[in-house]
């Protein structure tokens, strides 16, 4: 767990450190479900949403992006209360409460943000560390994809659709 940590709104002068190890995670290809070449630009362009959606960073006491997260409305019009985030914790930073702070930030966030719930469109059913953290910050696994996701070493994987009340 660090000392000290700040979760703030990410700004685009965020991007140069965020984006190595955003990377890292999408070429791995285990945890996240974007194409494994996406290029910076596009990256870039999706994980900074247009408002009402937001994007934050979690940064340390010397200012070292750690994390980040995005949160946006999961559908429009009549669904348009339902909340939907997504997570990218530093490799080089895991378990030390980074992707817990964030997470607690923007269910927070949501909440204020006057979102009745929030859901999780893609969580990899092998990626158990991040079902877990979920599961303890009051998220339940709705439905599971069968097979809905290729991991490049345990071949398809479910894909879980994860929920929760704000």
């Amino acid at each position: 767990m660090l000392d000290t940590m700040l979760i703030r709104d990410a700004t685009t002068d965020d991007w140069p450190a965020m984006w190595p190890f955003m990377r890292r995670i999408v070429a791995a290809g285990e945890t996240f479900s974007w194409d494994r070449d996406v290029g910076e630009e596009q990256a870039r362009e999706m994980w900074f949403p247009a408002p009402p959606g937001r994007t934050v960073v979690a940064v340390d006491s010397g200012g070292t992006v750690l994390g980040t997260a995005n949160s946006v409305r999961n559908h429009g019009g009549p669904a348009g209360h339902i909340a939907s985030a997504s997570f990218m914790v530093d490799p080089d930073h895991q378990g030390r409460g980074v992707g817990r702070a964030l997470g607690e930030h923007i269910v927070d966030r949501a909440r204020a943000d006057g979102f009745r719930a929030m859901q999780f469109n893609a969580v990899v059913q092998s990626n158990t560390r991040a079902v877990a953290l979920w599961r303890s910050l009051g998220f339940e696994v709705l439905a599971t994809l069968p097979e809905g996701f290729r991991h490049p070493v345990d071949g398809y994987v479910g894909l879980h659709i994860m929920y929760r009340r704000l």
